[in-house]
């Protein structure tokens, strides 16, 4: 009866931590989409609301009426699916050749795509300033993809290599021996294997250039070639302290990576762990 109380209490305690922080991830989140439908009257009392029951839209209505918010949308959709789609294609070349090949320079490439990864962004910002004004590019969609795509690009490729590297060798050679060339075999073979590694890379990518902040900040002045982070930065300057709009505009931009991340969340764990023990 003890080893099975004490099993239990085993058992309890890391669920009931695990629990209470899922509500502490969990309740901010919730605090913004509820307020996001609260009337102002709810909002602003002294006693907290917890749950609009009588919810209203017109906070949402202000907010994707601001000035520039349809055109941001569009940047922010063009530039991040660029960049991912980008880092994508060139980081599974990378990663195939990385890892199927061999050639001198190889562990040097890898070390380089690793101090990458490590370097912040943030530091570079005035280097990559001066670059793009020396170019004439300032207030352009152009170096905000490019960008991005560096910055996704060496977590992409050290992922997509860890993948590649887990589909035996074997079945390239298969069906190298029926007829296949190397790119037929990798197209038809390896690549749809790959499927769960590029979920969860791009997943990853279309967060970080989804959110990516200080370098729009930087580069694009000019209020029509902006992101939708510059926008909501902005927001609560431009309309005071309707607190309601404000939590409307974060929702807005928090559902494309909530839908985004739902949708692929099976897939991605996997490959994220897959990439990362292996290879």
């Amino acid at each position: 009866m003890k080893r099975a109380a004490l099993a239990t209490a085993g058992r309890i305690w890391p669920n009931a931590t695990a629990i209470v922080l899922a509500l502490g991830f969990v309740f901010p989140v919730y605090w913004m989409f509820s307020t996001a439908f609260k009337p102002t009257r709810d909002i602003i009392t002294e006693e907290p609301v917890w749950f609009p029951f009588h919810g209203t839209a017109e906070h949402f209505a202000t907010a994707v009426n601001a000035p520039h918010f349809w055109t941001l949308a569009g940047n922010s959709v063009v530039v991040t699916v660029l960049a991912v789609g980008l880092s994508l294609v060139i980081a599974l070349c990378g990663a195939f050749a990385l890892t199927r090949m061999r050639f001198k320079g190889r562990r040097g490439i890898l070390l380089a795509f690793m101090i990458a990864q490590m370097a912040p962004w943030e530091v570079m910002v005035i280097s990559i300033y001066m670059i793009v004004r020396d170019a004439d590019l300032l207030n352009s969609l152009v170096p905000l993809t490019c960008f991005y795509m560096l910055m996704v690009l060496p977590f992409t490729l050290l992922t997509l290599r860890g993948y590649v590297a887990a589909v035996p060798k074997e079945l390239e050679e298969s069906a190298m021996v029926d007829g296949c060339s190397r790119r037929q075999a990798f197209l038809k073979v390896v690549f749809p294997l790959l499927a769960p590694g590029l979920m969860a890379t791009s997943l990853f990518g279309f967060i970080t250039a989804w959110n990516e902040f200080p370098l729009v900040l930087v580069l694009n002045k000019e209020p029509a070639m902006g992101t939708l982070p510059l926008w909501l930065s902005q927001f609560q300057s431009q309309f005071g302290d309707d607190w309601g709009a404000t939590m409307a505009a974060a929702s807005i931009f928090a559902v494309p990576i909530l839908v985004l991340f739902l949708f692929l969340q099976r897939k991605a764990v996997g490959g994220l762990t897959s990439g990362a023990v292996k290879g």
